[in-house]
């Protein structure tokens, strides 16, 4: 495509979970040599000094071009960082277009990309919940439709998108590039100890940490936008301090919705420590010695596999299924009760083993780096 030129690669991030994907891709381009290489930043997350420091931490240059973009209706957000970036790639064309995930600024970047005629490459591609409820759902089986460059996590998900109609050649598995950025961070983990000091918890809860704790994160409408639903795992939480500390880091979403419901007493407990969204390295210490997850995030499974930490996933399906088949995560469904049930069967001890999945081994990004200079060379 660009023959012995450096080929020019946009790559584009909006919200926290790009930002750990896009990190190795961009030290592995620097790495294999040969890009020329753009950071758009859409600003689609709500946290801009949590983004300061998520940057920081994981080694991400300044953006280049940040769009501020903010947050908005799913279609507000969609079409307001599409017609920022028609500007921005008319007036530096790129080679091509990288993309990751499934947030709004990956759609909207391939949608643009798409009508310019700029090849676009999807890492994490083939993933799907098949429950067209999600907004991500549906950005990812746009963003793989429009894709030139479908890069995988898993082998399932390159026969998801043969089924799809796309061709082979197109496909390439080259495993987790979440896993990279886990792994080459794992020595910088900050300890549970030091982050729930950070946030003044009572003395027996940050001792307690030290004996086993569970970790808690909840944002998604499905499981906090409805009173009930989420007065009834509010009370699971509470229930569960009773046995172990709980480590909860409350959304900006869950906040306000615990708020709107008066439901902030369902969480008054001892054993209950919450907090913020956490930085990276908060968060990587936080699971790396959990005794267990509650999770409903798509990042937080597959991590607690890599780690080998069981964790309980409070959604009906899942975009990514390896992490059941051969990790550490348990599917329990949208129920409080079916939650209660899980966590009796886990303290019990009935644990799940799980193991490493095939090319989650820190090399993902350096794999991304080579099939896209190949493409485009």
């Amino acid at each position: 495509m660009t023959g012995n030129k450096d080929i020019k690669v946009t790559c584009i991030v909006g919200a926290r979970p790009n930002f750990m994907k896009m990190a190795p891709i961009l030290h592995a381009f620097d790495k294999h040599g040969g890009f020329i290489t753009r950071l758009i930043h859409t600003g689609q997350h709500y946290d801009v000094e949590m983004n300061a420091v998520f940057f920081e931490q994981l080694g991400l240059k300044d953006p280049d071009l940040n769009l501020e973009i903010g947050s908005g209706s799913q279609t507000s957000m969609t079409a307001r960082i599409m017609l920022a970036l028609e500007g921005a790639f008319q007036q530096d064309p790129p080679d091509l277009v990288l993309v990751v995930g499934d947030v709004n600024s990956t759609l909207a970047a391939a949608l643009v990309a798409a009508k310019l005629r700029i090849p676009i490459a999807h890492v994490e591609a083939g993933l799907r919940s098949f429950d067209m409820d999600m907004p991500e759902e549906v950005n990812r089986l746009v963003t793989d439709r429009l894709s030139d460059l479908l890069l995988t996590t898993e082998r399932s998900a390159d026969l998801q998108l043969q089924k799809e109609g796309v061709a082979s050649e197109a496909i390439h598995f080259v495993g987790n590039v979440m896993i990279d950025t886990l792994l080459s961070n794992l020595d910088k983990a900050i300890s549970m100890q030091e982050t729930a000091l950070k946030y003044d918890a009572e003395p027996s809860l940050v001792s307690g940490v030290k004996h086993g704790y569970a970790l808690v994160t909840l944002h998604r409408p499905s499981n906090v936008d409805t009173p009930v639903q989420l007065a009834g795992l509010l009370d699971v939480v509470r229930d569960l301090a009773a046995d172990m500390p709980v480590i909860f880091t409350l959304h900006p979403r869950t906040k306000a919705r615990i708020a709107e419901g008066s439901l902030e007493m369902r969480l008054d407990h001892p054993g209950i420590l919450k907090c913020p969204p956490l930085s990276y390295f908060e968060m990587l210490g936080a699971m790396r010695k959990a005794t267990l997850v509650i999770t409903d995030s798509g990042g937080l499974q597959e991590e607690t596999t890599a780690l080998g930490v069981p964790c309980l996933t409070v959604r009906e399906n899942t975009e990514r299924p390896i992490t059941i088949e051969q990790g550490t995560n348990t599917l329990v469904g949208g129920s409080p009760e079916k939650l209660r049930e899980a966590i009796k069967r886990l303290i019990a001890g009935k644990t799940k083993r799980g193991r490493v999945p095939e090319l989650w081994d820190g090399h993902a990004a350096e794999r991304i780096a080579k099939v896209i200079h190949d493409f485009a060379s």
